[in-house]
Parts: C-alpha cells; sequence; structure tokens
C-alpha cells in the first residue's frame, strides 16, 4: 500500500485552533512549536482522536520571509524540524501520516515584486529541510494563488524530498479566481502536468463556493490526479471577543460526504475548522482508521 493509499482524511484548522487557546493575534504559531509544544501536540492529539488520517504540521507561515516579520528568520531549521517532530510523534501513536505544511512567502515574484521563481525555490527549499529532518511523509503546499510560486515550491519539493509524494492547494475567491487570476480548471491542468500527486483548494468562503471550484476541477482533472478539498468552516463572525465560523460540524459533514459524490479524494477543512469538525466528517465518510 502506498502513502496515497493510506490517505482517508487530512486534518482541520491550526492557526484558528491555538488562536482559541491563547496565541496571541499578530504571534506566528511557528513559535509555539518550541516556546508552547504542549498545545500544538494537544491540537495533533485531538485530530488523530477525531479521525484524521494525516497531521498537518504547524508550519504555514514558516518560510524565512514570514518569519523575518517577527525577527525569527534565522529560526526556520529550527521551528520547521520541531512542528514536524510534534507532528511524527503524534502520528507514530496512532499510525497516521505527517504532512508537511508550506504555506505561501508573502513575497510578490516577477514581474508584480522582486521575488524570482529560482528564490522562492530557495526559500521553500529552506523550510523543507527542517520538516524532512523531522521526519514528514508528505509534502502539503496549500493557499497559494500564483502558479509561479508553485511551481517554485513543487521544484524546492522535488529537490529535497524527491521520493515525498506533493500535494498543491490554491485558494480561490468569490470569482472562482485566486488573487492572481488562476482559474479552478487550469490550475488542477498546469499543476498535474508537474507531476504531483495531488491538485486541489483550500481555505476560501465556505462549503458552497468549495463545491463549485471542486466541480470544475473534476471536471478538467487528467487521469492519475487525485482531487483534495479543504474548506474554511463557512465565515467568521465576532462573538464577544473571538471570532466564530458559522458552518457546524453537521453542516461540514454532510459538504464532505457531497465532495466525495463529486469524485473528490481527498478532504479535509481548513480555517475555523475543529476536531469536533473533524470527528463529523470522519464518521460521515466512513474514514476511522478500519472503517
Amino acid at each position: 500500500m502506498s502513502i496515497l493509499d493510506r490517505i482517508r482524511l487530512f486534518d482541520g484548522g491550526m492557526g484558528t485552533l491555538l488562536q482559541d487557546r491563547g496565541l496571541e493575534g499578530g504571534m506566528p504559531g511557528e513559535q509555539w512549536n518550541v516556546d508552547n509544544p504542549d498545545a500544538v501536540r494537544a491540537a495533533h492529539q485531538e485530530y488523530a482522536a477525531a479521525g484524521a488520517s494525516v497531521l498537518t504540521t504547524n508550519t504555514f507561515g514558516g518560510t524565512r520571509p514570514r518569519l523575518d516579520l517577527h525577527g525569527l528568520g534565522d529560526r526556520v531549521h529550527e521551528l520547521n524540524a520541531a512542528a514536524a517532530r510534534l507532528a511524527r510523534e503524534v502520528a507514530d501513536e496512532h499510525g497516521l501520516l505527517v504532512a508537511g505544511d508550506l504555506g505561501p512567502t508573502g513575497e510578490l515574484l516577477e514581474p508584480l515584486g522582486t521575488l524570482t521563481e529560482a528564490d522562492a525555490e530557495d526559500l521553500f527549499a529552506e523550510q523543507l529541510a527542517g520538516l524532512v529532518d523531522g521526519g514528514i511523509d508528505l509534502v502539503l503546499i496549500e493557499t497559494l494563488s500564483d502558479l509561479g510560486e508553485a511551481r517554485a515550491a513543487v521544484a524546492a519539493a522535488q529537490r529535497v524530498a524527491p521520493d515525498l509524494p506533493i500535494v498543491v492547494t490554491l485558494s480561490f475567491d468569490t470569482n472562482l479566481r485566486t488573487m492572481m487570476g488562476v482559474a479552478p480548471a487550469a490550475a488542477v491542468t498546469e499543476l498535474a502536468a508537474l507531476g504531483v500527486a495531488a491538485v486541489g483548494a483550500n481555505c476560501g468562503r465556505g462549503p458552497d463556493e468549495m463545491e463549485q471550484i471542486m466541480g470544475q476541477m473534476a471536471a478538467a482533472r487528467p487521469a492519475g490526479t487525485l482531487l483534495v478539498a479543504q474548506s474554511n468552516a463557512g465565515l467568521p463572525h465576532v462573538v464577544g471577543d473571538h471570532f466564530e465560523y458559522d458552518k457546524s460540524p453537521a453542516d461540514m459533514a454532510a459538504h464532505a460526504v457531497r465532495l466525495r459524490e463529486m469524485g473528490v479524494d481527498v478532504i479535509g477543512a481548513c480555517c475555523g475548522s475543529t476536531p469536533a469538525h473533524i470527528d463529523a466528517m470522519a464518521a460521515a465518510l466512513g474514514a476511522r482508521t478500519g472503517a
């Protein structure tokens, strides 16, 4: 059985979950991999207990430019390796997989910005070196909007971790385009051509929009390419001193079933989702270990 055959259900949101548990606004979640590892470990444990088969490292903002914003740019390897070890520890207890998470660098590529694809590839490679040292099983490149940045991240993964499967998800807006104008069909076609294992979408405005996006991807995907969808749990609303997302675990469970019926192979959740959402999705999909 290959690694891809073991993927039943991804986990859910990490950043929003840690914020609900005390991570201060503006503080990089990656710092908690060393300063508050028990909180990160507990989140992984809860997702494992909920039925996720893949635990995602707490490294969405783990590239040097993102960490530089907080004076942590010289700790790229340390913070990413620590995150992977935390996820690995929990995954090994439950027989699960670990996805090394690469988010966008936050920098614009040429011609809109000054970053070249080669420079971006080196930034992702630096982050991946730490994740690989920590023991990841696959590479998750997520929430991108620029195909150039996606190419750079894929190239970095193929260079640093050539034996690991690569999953790439873009984030789309209300016009069903990424911020850089990429359409779902173009995304799945171009990314599949790079040799990645799975292509899809994450984040966004919620299940309804995600299902439209995945419908377009399903119609365009090349044979052999897996589709992956990780929607936000709806939209955030201010409740007291914090945000709450408006899709319940039952809502996300019904969404997961619809995605599976559309032919989406890999399902998870994104911002605002919690272990309770993943638990409901696992039950609806029959995705628990042994199911």
